[in-house]
């Protein structure tokens, strides 16, 4: 079925037509004659009829539209992103954790939700919470299309209360222990068997700076790795297993210096984690003359320390005291591409 056109005696006659058979023979049958079509686009009966059948015709409403210079109304979100890290997000066991750790607590947002989105708002497109509650409207986020800024402050604060005086057990001299410390402790507990091993760590820290008013209990001026000394800064510490899944992590004021902090960072570990021995792997910025004498002082405590050497003094005069005997670890190849020959004591380092 289509229209067609005629001309007959000058003019133009549109009508509606159909193919059928007759006989063996393909005809065209005429179905409803509309009249002259001059006559029919003066009186604007034609465009009424072309309008009545676009009706039914989505591509035709869309074009029409656009035609009329109106705009049409559609949504996009995307999946994948989200699809990856909800995943993880329960195999983890991050859920369950959060889940059990609010099962006493009535708020009237979801919470794990809110967390969520937070942590996967910080992965794919790090900003603040409130830069996240306008992202989290270009992706499918269950359970978080009725989420606003003031939750996600909520949910962050919820994480960084401060447990009551029983369990403060093991912390820092920097900071107190939180609800955030209790939800990784439940976390390790959750994966730990009779065979889980910490007794090597990977531990290294970093500095976050506050702009505007921001970081009015925490912040300090100290050494900004950023190199804005200018702003308050606080300092964040990471600590990772030996397979790089993290542990924890540490905040403190941002005049705590590296050398500081590593020794503390030990003991909590030990508490929180229940460690016996123990053997941290720190870059060069731990390393003082103090905080060497302290671990070697302290039993099943071992240490890898990354230094150059020529510069500090402390690691060239503890090298030029041990005679041997050494062990070579990488031989002569003759590749420069591969390390040169590496010889290490074989003297216990603690």
């Amino acid at each position: 079925m289509f229209l067609r056109t005629q001309h007959v005696s000058g003019h133009t006659y549109v009508q509606l037509v159909e193919n059928a058979r007759v006989d063996g023979k393909v005809t065209q049958r005429i179905l409803h004659r509309f009249g002259r079509m001059d006559l029919l686009r003066e009186s604007g009966q034609l465009d009424a009829i072309v309008a009545g059948l676009g009706r039914f015709s989505e591509r035709l409403i869309v074009l029409g539209a656009h035609h009329r210079g109106e705009s049409v109304q559609s949504e996009a979100r995307r999946i994948g992103g989200p699809l990856v890290f909800e995943r993880l997000w329960e195999t983890t066991g991050i859920a369950d954790v959060l889940r059990d750790a609010l099962a006493d607590r009535h708020f009237g947002f979801p919470v794990e939700r809110a967390v969520f989105l937070t942590v996967l708002h910080r992965l794919m497109a790090p900003g603040s919470d409130r830069a996240a509650e306008r992202w989290k409207d270009e992706y499918v986020l269950p359970g978080t299309e009725r989420l606003k800024l003031h939750h996600l402050y909520r949910a962050m604060a919820w994480l960084g209360e401060v447990l009551p005086p029983c369990e403060q057990v093991g912390a820092t001299p920097f900071a107190p222990r939180t609800r955030k410390d209790a939800i990784e402790e439940r976390l390790f507990a959750t994966h730990r068997d009779l065979f889980t091993n910490l007794s090597l760590v990977f531990f290294d820290t970093t500095s976050i700076y506050f702009e505007g008013t921001g970081g009015e209990t925490i912040g300090h001026y100290g050494h900004s790795k950023d190199h804005r000394p200018d702003r308050k800064q606080m300092v964040v510490g990471m600590v990772l297993d030996l397979e790089g899944r993290p542990l924890c992590c540490e905040i403190w004021p941002g005049n705590t210096t590296d050398v500081k902090s590593l020794l503390p960072i030990v003991d909590r570990l030990r508490t929180r984690f229940q460690i016996g021995r123990v053997c941290i792997v720190a870059d060069r910025g731990m390393i003082s003359r103090d905080v060497i004498e302290e671990i070697e002082t302290r039993p099943d405590c071992w240490y890898i320390l990354g230094v150059r050497m020529r510069a500090v003094k402390a690691m060239r005069e503890l090298l030029a005291a041990n005679e041997g005997p050494y062990e070579e670890v990488f031989p002569h190849t003759g590749d420069r591409k591969r390390p040169a020959p590496l010889k290490v004591p074989r003297r216990h380092p603690g």
